[in-house]
């Protein structure tokens, strides 16, 4: 069973920069696919990025494009999520999302296996 935690939320203003991670105490990250995601209150889930075992190869949603940067360090067993330059529209909880398929970056929630309980982005103007 994997069991994935997220960290790194918070509150900050339009413009700042955070960086989320997530982490697992269970088994190796190194062989999935990983990915994020994100919920604000009231919306459906979102796909926000995902990127390959070895990290070769990524995918981002168009939203996000150009200011996220999905990264891992399998020596570590983290995922990340580097956000610059966040908006209002970035708030959200992002959970952070394990794909058995090593070689997939999809953006559907479905294909993926295991989640974490997520972090909150607070972004004000």
């Amino acid at each position: 069973q994997v069991q994935l935690r997220e960290s790194g939320g918070g509150l900050v203003q339009a413009g700042d920069s955070l960086r989320l991670a997530c982490t697992t105490s269970g088994p190796t990250l190194t062989l999935y696919a990983m990915g994020w995601f994100r919920q604000a209150p009231g919306r459906e889930r979102e796909f926000v990025s995902a990127i390959t075992w070895n990290g070769r190869n990524t995918n981002y949603a168009p939203s996000v494009r150009g200011r996220f940067t999905i990264s891992r360090d399998n020596r570590k067993n983290t995922l990340y999520l580097h956000m610059n330059n966040l908006k209002p529209e970035d708030t959200a909880v992002y959970r952070c999302a394990v794909d058995k398929s090593p070689n997939r970056i999809t953006s559907v929630p479905s294909n993926y296996d295991y989640w974490g309980q997520g972090t909150q982005v607070t972004v004000t103007v």
